[in-house]
């Protein structure tokens, strides 16, 4: 049997802090490899990504599993009472950097995959995306594993993302869906000058401020049938001024929008472009947008995929999960192009902190349940 403890703890072992691959993709590349999976290394633009296959793409159905090897910086190395790469196992917990986010998770999928096909082959095929640009800007991660994919006639049918889903509880929550993310990045020009002569100069502030009022204090949506509101949050406000006696030449401030399916980006960034036209004309003054996408809300309808999850799920914790749409962005958001996409892993409370840690026994748990969802999709 594949220990998926002791693969976590081999993988966080592996420095693998975005954009470098830390040996992680290496470990599971020669894994796979001697499983019985024909491996492909999608390296592109300096990231490095992992393919594996097992089966024909011809012979029935092919499940996939998606998931992320990098991690993100480990902060003040003073704050942490472990070796962030050191694998340290004590109280029933694995600590170290990735250990929820999702070294842990990879592991588990990795391992029932494995075992599965040796115990069990079935008429079918598995799947594993693995990447090592999640936590960076992911436009060479997934997206390339997806584009290599299309160019190389391979295909899923069905994925389930491993990414850590439960706020508290083993078990209690799944993703079926993630809302959009974009930004927005506004300059107000003005004219400098000195604050004891207000009428030379063309102040910029006051109409940010109008500006950023407007569009915090607005209401997108009320929610949807699978989406809370979508929330706007002003993120930064800025001049560069460090002088009391200037009026600046400029203001700058950014917003973040994360938003529901009752929006598209083309709408929200309508909506903002007349709010800027409308202040800068009352303002008799010069704004300037730029925009940039994330990622669009989507939705897998609940159905075959989410009631496969859900029942493993419950099988093993005793827990129905909930179908949400919480949280922030993930490289669901690309697969949801692809195939229908559900996301399913640990509790996430520790991710990204100082002394992250995972309970040993989750670990276990969740090889379970991802074994159990490969069970019942080939039976």
């Amino acid at each position: 049997m594949t220990d998926p403890v002791a693969l976590t703890a081999d993988l966080i072992r592996c420095p693998s802090i975005t954009p470098n691959e830390g040996g992680a993709l290496v470990l599971l590349d020669t894994l796979l490899s001697a499983a019985g999976f024909v491996t492909t290394r999608v390296d592109r633009g300096g990231i490095s990504n992992l393919f594996a296959r097992w089966g024909a793409r011809t012979n029935g159905r092919t499940f996939g599993f998606n998931g992320h090897t990098d991690v993100v910086p480990i902060g003040d190395l003073a704050d942490w009472s472990v070796d962030p790469f050191g694998a340290e196992q004590k109280d029933g917990f694995l600590y170290g950097r990735g250990a929820t986010d999702m070294k842990s998770g990879v592991a588990a999928f990795a391992a029932a995959a494995i075992d599965f096909i040796r115990e069990t082959p079935p008429n079918g095929s598995i799947v594993l995306a693995i990447t090592g640009d999640e936590e960076g800007d992911a436009a060479d991660g997934t997206v390339a594993l997806l584009d290599w994919m299309a160019a190389n006639n391979e295909r899923i049918d069905h994925c389930l993302v491993g990414e850590p889903t439960c706020p508290d509880t083993m078990g209690e929550m799944m993703k079926i869906g993630r809302r959009g993310s974009m930004s927005a990045h506004f300059t107000v020009h003005g004219v400098q000058g000195h604050s004891a002569y207000p009428h030379r100069a063309k102040n910029p502030l006051p109409v940010m401020a109008k500006l950023i009022d407007q569009l915090a204090s607005h209401a997108l949506d009320q929610g949807t049938a699978h989406f809370d509101p979508s929330t706007l949050a002003v993120t930064t406000i800025d001049t560069g001024n460090t002088a009391n006696n200037v009026i600046p030449a400029k203001a700058t401030a950014s917003v973040n929008i994360r938003f529901n399916d009752a929006h598209s980006p083309d709408s929200l960034i309508a909506w903002l472009q007349s709010v800027v036209d409308d202040v800068a004309m009352k303002g008799a003054i010069d704004i300037r947008m730029k925009t940039h996408i994330s990622g669009e809300s989507f939705i897998t309808e609940p159905g075959i995929l989410s009631t496969l999850i859900s029942d493993a799920v419950m099988a093993e914790t005793g827990m129905t999960p909930s179908a949400s749409t919480s949280g922030g962005t993930s490289d669901a958001r690309f697969i949801k192009d692809h195939c229908p996409v559900v996301e399913f892993g640990l509790v996430g409370r520790t991710m990204h902190e100082v002394d992250e840690r995972v309970k040993v026994a989750q670990i276990h748990q969740l090889k379970a349940i991802y074994t159990r969802v490969l069970q019942t999709y080939f039976s």
